[in-house]
């Protein structure tokens, strides 16, 4: 491509749905409002207006977002920027990597310009500490919990519940989820409620309804769980 980085955005009318495909350049994905979701096989990750996401090029993907989001995609040319990573990496959007991507719609900058703006971009592009994403485990002991969550994450059983249920021991579970996604059974169900979170919030439901959409009950206790995962309370998210 004859470029570093060019950009473009969109502000998404309904709920969208992109079918699997893939880029012939490296694509920073970040949101001026709202949240948007991509997948890599198992793995989703939702984005927002300060975790962005680098999707390397020829990495099928898909992806999702909600009615009413602002998204903004950046595509890196091969040939002059460096691959950050061979997988999607969770990407921190601070306010001055934010600037110097939207100086680059300017017009009238100088080549030079351009350039040096070009390399802070690059130089500047870190992960996120706040990456939200859930990785679906495919072992089947764990297929009645990921069903559940996903039809209705108010689901409020506890590890020791489905222990009992499914005729195993806590530990087991503990095992198994750690093992396929990285995390504890209790933080895997938080991601799940704060991803559905997000989509209610961008449509608009009040605090309290989306806690008690997602299993909490009352907002505080919701407010807590969304800013331990993301870095921010729900109403900076949904007023952003």
């Amino acid at each position: 491509m004859p470029f570093v980085i060019a950009g473009m955005d969109e502000l998404v009318a309904r709920d969208t749905w992109w079918e699997e495909h893939s880029h012939p350049t490296h694509e920073l994905l970040w949101n001026e409002s709202g949240s948007s979701r991509v997948t890599v096989e198992s793995r989703t990750w939702t984005i927002t207006s300060t975790s962005g996401l680098w999707m390397p090029a020829g990495l099928l993907h898909s992806g999702s977002a909600s009615a009413g989001t602002w998204y903004r995609a950046a595509q890196f040319g091969i040939a002059s920027a460096p691959a950050l990573s061979t997988s999607p990496v969770a990407i921190e959007i601070t306010p001055l990597l934010r600037l110097l991507l939207e100086r680059l719609a300017e017009q009238s900058l100088t080549e030079r310009s351009r350039s040096l703006t070009e390399s802070m971009v690059i130089d500047l592009l870190a992960p996120s500490r706040h990456e939200l994403l859930v990785h679906v485990p495919d072992a089947p002991l764990l297929r009645p919990i990921v069903e559940a969550l996903g039809n209705d994450p108010r689901d409020s059983r506890t590890l020791s519940a489905w222990a009992a249920q499914l005729g195993v021991s806590p530990r087991t579970i503990t095992r198994v989820f750690q093992a396929e996604t990285g995390l504890s059974f209790g933080r895997w169900v938080a991601t799940v409620r704060v991803q559905r979170a997000m989509v209610l919030l961008g449509h608009g439901l009040e605090l309290h309804e989306v806690a008690e959409h997602v299993g909490y009950r009352s907002a505080s206790a919701f407010g807590a769980a969304f800013r331990r995962a993301t870095g921010s309370t729900p109403g900076m998210f949904r007023d952003f």
